[in-house]
């Protein structure tokens, strides 16, 4: 397993649409164990494969919640050309980050429940019904695979300073 290097908003990768994967074969495996190390590593819940400048329809996370001293505990998932096939009419506002775009912390309304369609690191269909802090994620994570970042459901004005200090440290790094 390697840790990948996640790319950055204003990162032009981030706006793109991923393709949907032909084949679940031994390289589409280790795709899926590189985004799971670099995510632990990072650390975060979730990352989608345009995240590390893949342009692929898969995403891995883990939300499981972790007792005090169970902290080393994991429960990794893998969704590739994930589909949602229900959402729920009730939406919720979730304080939402994204490790493209660090350091940002913004509410979203999302709904609150979804049904999600997947195929599993081994190429079984899987459907998900999820709800809560999973619910939220995994329709955060597909956003990215159509190139859809968080800041896009914020206002005009919020999203606009976010994408000016992206853009201000961008040019401090080259």
């Amino acid at each position: 397993m390697t840790t990948r290097e996640i790319v950055i908003l204003p990162d032009s990768v981030l706006r793109q649409k991923c393709l949907p994967i032909e084949e679940v074969d031994d390289e589409v495996r280790k795709l899926a164990d590189d985004m799971l190390e670099t995510m632990y590593a990072a650390p975060g819940i979730g990352l989608a494969a345009s995240q590390i400048g893949v342009l692929k329809r898969i995403f891995v996370m883990d939300v499981a919640e972790r007792a005090e001293g169970e902290e080393d505990k994991k429960e990794p998932m893998v969704f590739i050309n994930p589909e949602i096939t229900w959402f729920s009419e009730e939406k919720a506002p979730y304080q939402e980050g994204c490790l493209s775009i660090p350091d940002v912390y913004e509410e979203v309304e999302r709904p609150t429940a979804i049904t999600v369609k997947y195929l599993d690191r081994d190429g079984k269909q899987c459907e998900l019904n999820a709800n809560g802090l999973m619910a939220t994620c995994i329709q955060h994570e597909l956003d990215h695979l159509d190139g859809v970042l968080f800041i896009d459901y914020l206002s005009r004005l919020k999203k606009g300073r976010i994408m000016k200090k992206f853009q201000k440290a961008a040019k401090i790094r080259a």
